[in-house]
């Protein structure tokens, strides 16, 4: 399923977030080596969740030969995510949005507003949209578009 505003081809929204480690980061910061997996999820702990973020985890030397590391986006706050990230022994940079900007530049707000669709974008190096998935109860189908869109490239 496609997203219906941010496509292939589009220039992504630039934005700013704090990692499980405070860290701050930019798009520009995470483009800038490598093209990114950037994954909005509802909430840490939850049951498709988890699965989707185990998904990426075991994925993630494939990616990385691929040529994209994973970074994934949720309300969740940061110690939160250092929890998750522990306890999943998640490698790759969990991203906090509290305030849902970073969702809502990327069409993945939910209407209600209470956390974020379960959305996927391959972004490249110069910040371009490669790839845009939405899928509610598969978080395999997002692995499964993420590896056909790397393949392409």
């Amino acid at each position: 399923m496609r997203c219906p505003v941010l496509s292939v081809g589009d220039k992504a929204p630039d934005f700013q977030g704090i990692d499980q480690a405070g860290r701050r980061w930019t798009l520009d910061e995470l483009v800038k080596d490598s093209a990114i997996v950037l994954y909005f999820y509802p909430k840490d702990f939850t049951v498709v969740c988890t699965k989707e973020a185990c998904l990426f985890r075991d994925a993630h030397g494939e990616l990385a030969r691929s040529g994209a590391k994973v970074v994934g986006v949720s309300t969740d706050d940061e110690k939160t995510h250092a929890k998750f990230a522990d306890h999943h022994q998640l490698p790759f940079t969990l991203l906090s949005d509290p305030d849902k900007r970073i969702a809502a530049a990327y069409e993945a707000r939910q209407l209600l507003g209470l956390w974020s669709k379960r959305v996927t974008y391959v972004i490249d190096r110069e910040k371009r949209i490669r790839g845009a998935y939405h899928h509610e109860l598969s978080a395999q189908k997002h692995l499964d578009e993420v590896r056909r869109v790397l393949a392409s490239a």
